[in-house]
């Protein structure tokens, strides 16, 4: 598929199954590798990814694929919650695409900068953010998935 059968819009409640799918993989191929056994059969046990789809879905910006969600953002203030893009749709600037609409609306609310985290075991995630300009803030522990991990604070200033 080519990035010109890619729409990014507001997400409407059928593409809760959508949503959740991506999700799923990107905690599949992207979290689950680095997590301890525990973290990782909490997150499913409790349905974690699914949850926060249901309770947020509606504040989402998706990426209609040719139909398919191939990708998600969502943001509240100046601080991007989450930006996942499907494993099958990787590469194709889905995310960027994504960011950049996060970002224009974030300067559109009138915040000076747009703040994001990742973990330091994602390191494509973190070459993508200073290659758009991200600046790291910060390293704290991560207290979300209880392994160990060390999150890393990016800001970028907008406009």
């Amino acid at each position: 598929m080519s990035k010109s059968e890619t729409t990014v819009r507001p997400a409407e409640p059928g593409d809760l199954p959508g949503v959740k799918a991506v999700l799923r993989d990107t905690f599949e191929t992207t979290w689950r590798p680095h997590l301890t056994p525990q973290a990782a059969r909490n997150y499913i046990e409790t349905d974690r990814g699914s949850r926060y789809a249901e309770a947020h879905c509606g504040e989402f910006w998706v990426a209609d694929v040719h139909g398919e969600i191939g990708g998600l953002v969502h943001w509240r203030g100046d601080f991007i919650e989450s930006l996942h893009v499907s494993s099958r749709f990787q590469g194709m600037g889905i995310g960027k695409a994504l960011l950049a609409l996060a970002e224009r609306e974030i300067r559109k609310a009138g915040f000076p900068q747009a703040r994001l985290e990742t973990d330091t075991f994602n390191e494509r995630a973190m070459a993508v953010y200073l290659a758009l300009g991200y600046v790291e803030r910060g390293r704290y522990p991560d207290t979300e998935w209880e392994s160990g991990f060390t999150t890393v604070l990016y800001e970028k200033r907008l406009g």
